[in-house]
């Protein structure tokens, strides 16, 4: 993927230009952009504004994603606007070519700028004696195939120059407070539900783009904009040309642009991807020998009435991978195909050893699919069949690596919400990964919350949160009730609430659930690590755990809050009371005996 290169920007401190050379293909069909950015200081010593373009180097990308130009200004006032503008910018580049081919433009560009609306509002909100406000505008332009989708809040701008006349794309976020003072209204990081404007046009050969933060349209006029746009010059040297002027006419603020030119377009304006992919037939039973999109079918390693992995080989490099595919079950069910698609796209957002890596598509699917890496191992509940009561040392571990994983999920603002012994791999050298996105819910993104389903059988009910059950969403506590089901399991063999959970349907039911203590089915267990398991599994969301850190610390140390009324240790100090007690009543006897025989 080309992106730009850092280089020194004339005088300042903190001035940068990233220069990028034409995007060159081939094919005379194919998409040709010349593009140039630069982001200065100005006058000032800190440069706040952040921008970048990126063009995908490999063509398929580049069809299916488009190209990618985005511009953003910190807000001065909100004390971290650097910080937001760049995180801002980095995120929604590197987030949003992970999100699946089969969604729309408008669809993978809001999604990915609600998660880091969210994550800056939350960063904002963590400095509580600070006040220290992650808050930046944010203006972004995806041109894909003949179109131009424009997402924007905030006051920097989208301009199109066609046939000599310069249109501004989008409309400035200010409030006026009067004496010619404005205010910002909206803005990345304000509120926790981000209002994005969005729009999309038709592109034609020799368009070009012009995306700005306020240090340069404010002092630069559309006749100056029209006339640089004009000239016979790079994209770059055009960018370095208008912060120049911009620069020369008493701009007080940080400067940045975007210049893009249209070189050539495709010949024929596809269809959106995203529709044509989501409208693919669901993929038949494959058996082994079977070519799938240079895929070749190995084995069948999973079926079930919602779905079907397979072993697969890449014919092109040989590379051992597994083939996800949807049930033809719910090929008519919209809701389905859209959380299928889901999953790909949060296995692309995390990154962790411990949680299955989905791979990359290179190539166009012909069938709904997504491929993950093959990961040799058996699944935990089968691993526990084969080790009842495993060495402490060898559970724990396995539970930290699995906190781990959850806390990769979490860092994303997302919730596995069907952890269970079956999604969690264990290999023979203990390596841990957790699989399967099929329940996950993504905060921040305008998803509403779906209860899991009640399967009847022992399995998801026994270690899904009965919050989830209920309909409530307990978030992370949630992910954290199930890791304490699991290990609870690990060193009993047994579940806290035993099978009673399965038949449970009301908020009756769970009220009527007793905790059974672990000690009781495996008296080498500490009566404080035992409570550490009761709290990671109660009821009262009140009482649970918090975090998977004060959790996982709990059953690695002893907390001393769990060991002040230890029932062992008043045990033993009663058994004690009643023997001196004894001993004494022994002892007046004797004396009573020996003085009355003495009389």
């Amino acid at each position: 993927m080309t992106r730009h290169m850092e280089v020194p920007f004339e005088s300042s401190a903190e001035n940068r230009s990233r220069v990028m050379s034409d995007v060159i293909f081939e094919q005379s069909d194919t998409l040709r952009l010349d593009t140039g950015v630069t982001s200065s200081a100005g006058i000032k010593q800190i440069n706040e504004d952040d921008a970048d373009c990126v063009v995908p180097d490999h063509s398929y990308k580049l069809n299916s994603k488009g190209a990618c130009a985005v511009i953003a200004d910190g807000v001065s006032s909100a004390e971290a606007g650097r910080e937001a503008s760049q995180y801002c910018i980095k995120t929604f580049v590197d987030e949003y070519y992970k999100t699946p081919d089969t969604w729309s433009v408008s669809h993978a560009g809001q999604k990915t700028l609600t998660t880091i609306n969210l994550k800056l509002f939350k960063k904002s909100h963590a400095f509580k004696q600070e006040e220290k406000g992650f808050l930046c505008t944010f203006s972004g332009l995806v041109i894909k195939s003949c179109t131009a989708h424009v997402f924007h809040a905030g006051d920097s701008r989208i301009y199109r120059l066609r046939d000599g006349e310069l249109s501004q794309l989008t409309r400035d976020h200010t409030v006026n407070v009067g004496k010619g003072r404005a205010i910002l209204a909206r803005a990345v990081g304000m509120d926790n539900n981000l209002q994005i404007d969005y729009c999309q046009s038709e592109i034609l050969p020799g368009d070009l783009f012009l995306l700005t933060t306020d240090g340069l349209h404010d002092f630069v006029s559309r006749g100056e904009m029209v006339n640089m746009l004009s000239c016979d010059l790079s994209a770059q040297d055009v960018a370095n040309k208008l912060v120049n002027t911009a620069l020369e006419s008493g701009s007080d603020d940080n400067i940045s642009c975007v210049v893009i030119r249209v070189v050539t377009l495709p010949k024929e304006t596809r269809n959106d991807f995203n529709s044509r992919l989501v409208r693919l037939p669901f993929p038949p039973p494959l058996d082994a020998g079977m070519n799938l999109d240079g895929f070749i079918v190995e084995r069948e390693i999973f079926a079930s009435s919602r779905s079907q992995l397979y072993l697969v080989t890449d014919e092109e490099s040989g590379q051992q991978m597994v083939m996800k595919t949807p049930s033809i079950n719910y090929q008519d069910d919209a809701s389905y195909i859209d959380r299928f698609i889901q999953e790909e796209w949060i296995g692309k957002r995390i990154n962790s050893p411990y949680v299955g890596r989905i791979i990359e598509q290179t190539r166009p699917r012909n069938f709904l699919y997504y491929l993950m890496e093959y990961i040799p191992g058996i699944g935990l509940d089968k691993w526990m069949a084969k080790n009842p009561q495993p060495k402490p040392k060898v559970a724990i571990e396995i539970v930290k690596k699995i906190a781990l994983a959850l806390e990769a999920l979490h860092a994303n603002d997302t919730i596995h919400q069907d952890l269970k012994p079956a999604n969690i791999l264990v290999d023979e050298d203990l390596n841990v990964k957790v699989i399967d996105f099929g329940s996950v819910f993504v905060a921040g993104v305008a998803e509403i919350f779906v209860p899991l389903e009640h399967q009847g059988a022992l399995g998801t009910a026994s270690y899904s949160d009965p919050h989830y059950l209920m309909g409530k969403n307990s978030g992370v506590q949630g992910d954290i009730y199930a890791l304490a089901a699991i290990t609870y399991e690990l060193f009993t063999g047994k579940l806290p609430f035993g099978e009673a959970i399965e038949q449970c349907r009301t908020p009756m039911d769970f009220d009527r659930l007793r905790y059974r203590n672990a000690y009781e089915f495996n008296p080498h267990i500490p009566v404080w690590f035992d409570r550490a398991l009761e709290k990671g599994t109660s009821l009262d969301l009140g009482y649970r755990y918090q975090s998977l850190k004060e959790f996982v610390g709990d059953l690695t140390a002893p907390n001393p809050e769990f060991l002040r009324d230890d029932p062992k240790i008043e045990q033993s100090r009663g058994v004690l009371f009643w023997q001196v007690m004894f001993g004494f009543w022994i002892l007046m006897l004797i004396i009573v005996m020996i003085l009355f025989s003495s009389s």
